[in-house]
């Protein structure tokens, strides 16, 4: 694996953990976005906040590197409905620190982003004709 794979997953993961961390560190921002319809907001925010931390340590372990891409990779999906409930709803994770509208929407396709990163590395990585596992 070259130094690029490498800081790809790297990145990945660090941003996973990080962000993770502050689903349970300043949980109050992502329980903002947490659409109505969804109960226990809080306990979303921290199973959610689980997950990303626990598929970014997977990233970093090559034997549990594939399964946690595609933890990552679900997860992505199903947090969108907060994001998208952000942007159509115009809610301000941080009222102290609002955010644009177009930051709001510019969020969405960025998830697009994120999945297909994650579904590169559950399927071997761009560095792989085909995404082969290894």
């Amino acid at each position: 694996m070259s130094w690029g794979e490498r800081l790809g997953i790297g990145l990945l993961a660090v941003a996973m953990i990080a962000v993770g961390v502050l689903h349970f560190v300043s949980p109050d921002p992502f329980v903002r976005i947490v659409p109505t319809y969804l109960p226990a907001p809080l306990l979303l925010v921290q199973i959610s906040g689980f997950f990303e931390i626990a598929g970014g340590v997977g990233l970093l372990i090559p034997r549990t590197r594939v399964a946690a891409a595609w933890g990552l990779f679900a997860l992505f999906i199903a947090v969108f409905p907060a994001n998208l409930n952000m942007a159509m709803n115009h809610i301000q994770p941080v009222p102290e620190s609002p955010v644009s509208t177009f930051a709001a929407w510019a969020r969405l396709p960025f998830q697009l982003v994120l999945l297909a990163w994650a579904w590169r590395i559950a399927r071997g990585g761009w560095w792989t004709r085909g995404g082969a596992h290894r």
